[in-house]
């Protein structure tokens, strides 16, 4: 009976740490700002694509949201050169959902509404070209390509882009629905496999379940491949370098130049800013060899 009891609490203990690893990879992936009160709780209480200070901010943001992993070091480098501006407001969330929350002048997170005026928005030329009335003054600063981010060692072996037709390869897709990035990977798609393989990613492959869409692909994408949920995920090359650089077991497998596309992000000071002197003050800061430095050590180009 003893031994049964001991058998008991280790199988608890084994069965409680496995439990506690569930979220292990959970983002904040950010360092979180100091306060007298931290209260993340994994799977709960984590907001990671607001970021900085909410209340009564001096410059608001809006970053396409595959952009977050610059966020610590180019706010950081900013208020360097410009200590006037301390509180600062950042949101990460996908490019589309931003560009409704700035015509809709509020967003909704769980029982959280913003109503905050963004001063800058940052996304894909299409958008900003496309949004043009928005702004007085538009600016592109970066450039990115895509790569396959799979689960370190790419047990399924996926080589190329035409690997991912395969009925044993999960796949975590961005929904072109949602975000921009997805009709960019299907064009990538066409390319390199054609019609056919669209049609097996986006059509076959989503009815039965092995392509998974995503709502919020930098945040879902790298989560599922470190969650053993996807074998493969169309990211942008940043992203497999910022999650190999805190150390997550993924790698990246190499799109051909012949079938890869080439994404130029834009920045827009909008009319309406609340902040005007804050925000042509990063926008100028975007252009400098400080943030185009900060832009390269996470695998954009510039």
């Amino acid at each position: 009976m003893h031994k049964l009891v001991i058998y008991i609490f280790v199988f608890i203990a084994i069965l409680s740490n496995a439990q506690a690893q569930d979220h292990r990879f959970d983002p904040p992936w950010n360092t979180p700002p100091e306060s007298a009160v931290n209260f993340t709780i994994p799977g709960i209480d984590n907001i990671p694509d607001l970021y900085g200070e909410i209340e009564n901010p001096q410059l608001v943001i809006f970053f396409a949201g595959n952009q977050f992993m610059v966020i610590d070091d180019l706010i950081k480098g900013f208020k360097k050169e410009h200590p006037q501006y301390e509180r600062i407001f950042v949101e990460t969330l996908p490019p589309g959902i931003l560009a409704k929350q700035i015509q809709g002048g509020s967003l909704t997170i769980g029982n959280l509404k913003l109503t905050h005026t963004a001063d800058i928005y940052t996304a894909g030329q299409r958008r900003i070209t496309e949004m043009a009335d928005y702004f007085d003054q538009t600016i592109e600063y970066a450039r990115n390509k895509l790569i396959l981010m799979v689960p370190e060692g790419n047990p399924k072996n996926i080589r190329r882009l035409e690997d991912l037709q395969r009925k044993d390869v999960r796949i975590s897709m961005p929904n072109p629905a949602w975000e921009g990035v997805g009709e960019q990977i299907k064009a990538a798609y066409k390319k390199a496999g054609g019609d056919q393989l669209v049609s097996a990613v986006m059509d076959i492959k989503t009815k039965d379940e092995s392509t998974y869409l995503t709502r919020i692909h930098h945040r879902e994408s790298p989560l599922r491949i470190l969650e053993g949920k996807a074998d493969v995920a169309p990211v942008w090359y940043s992203e497999v370098v910022f999650q190999k650089l805190i150390n997550h077991p993924v790698d990246g497998i190499e799109i051909p130049a012949e079938h890869n596309i080439t994404a130029k992000y834009m920045a827009g000071k909008l009319k309406k800013a609340k902040n005007p002197e804050a925000a042509a003050a990063f926008m100028k800061y975007l252009q400098s060899p400080a943030a185009k430095a900060i832009y390269k050590k996470y695998g954009f180009e510039v």
